[in-house]
């Protein structure tokens, strides 16, 4: 099963200016968190953010932040807990002219799929700390029934057992496990892609 850039979003979870630095490999970490950024603006994906507890820990890098549609500020662990799954999950739009039940079978329009026609089911998520709010935020969206890849190597925790730990337990939940060239090349598909140059750029 491969990633569809047509059905997937991404959220990035709390790359807070006074959290980074204590993180593993926080640089990296960083570096391709706003890697994926790019590339998803690159290909219409949309991007969403949180920040935990901004007044204390401050806003997210600013080159990501500016790549979100919307930054959900949050005070909860889990930004499912706090609304993040209604912004991955319109509502249906309502069904659209008269009495459509009175009109014959074959000319109704068939009923829209549940969180209307916007609807991506498929969320790529990357952030810190991988094994609070981001372990927290995946296992609520996987309940959700949303699909759920986590970007490995653009997650951190401030040590490494604690990161591999909520890997461990996200695998073990049904998350898939990807990197950041897996997510860019798998919405890309080929070479021939418009926008593989670009994307090609950003990762090398």
């Amino acid at each position: 099963m491969l990633l569809d850039a047509l059905e997937s979003q991404l959220v990035l979870v709390d790359y807070q200016e006074r959290l980074m630095p204590a993180i593993f490999e926080g640089p990296q970490v960083l570096a391709n968190a706003r890697i994926l950024a790019q590339v998803a603006t690159a290909l219409d994906v949309p991007v969403w953010g949180t920040e935990q507890n901004p007044s204390r820990l401050g806003a997210n890098d600013a080159a990501l932040r500016a790549a979100c549609r919307r930054t959900l500020a949050k005070m909860q662990f889990s930004a499912a807990e706090e609304g993040l799954g209604e912004w991955l999950r319109p509502p249906a739009r309502p069904q659209q002219g008269g009495n459509a039940r009175s009109l014959p079978r074959h000319l109704q329009k068939p009923a829209q799929p549940q969180g209307g026609a916007d609807a991506r089911g498929s969320i790529v998520i990357a952030g810190c700390e991988a094994h609070v709010c981001l372990l927290q935020t995946a296992l609520d969206l996987l309940e959700d029934e949303f699909e759920v890849w986590v970007v490995t190597d653009a997650c951190g925790s401030r040590t490494e057992r604690n990161r591999d730990a909520a890997f461990d337990r996200l695998a073990g939940a049904g998350a898939e496990l990807v990197t950041t060239e897996m997510v860019a090349f798998e919405w890309l598909r080929g070479c021939e892609h418009e926008a593989f140059k670009d994307v090609l750029a950003l990762i090398k």
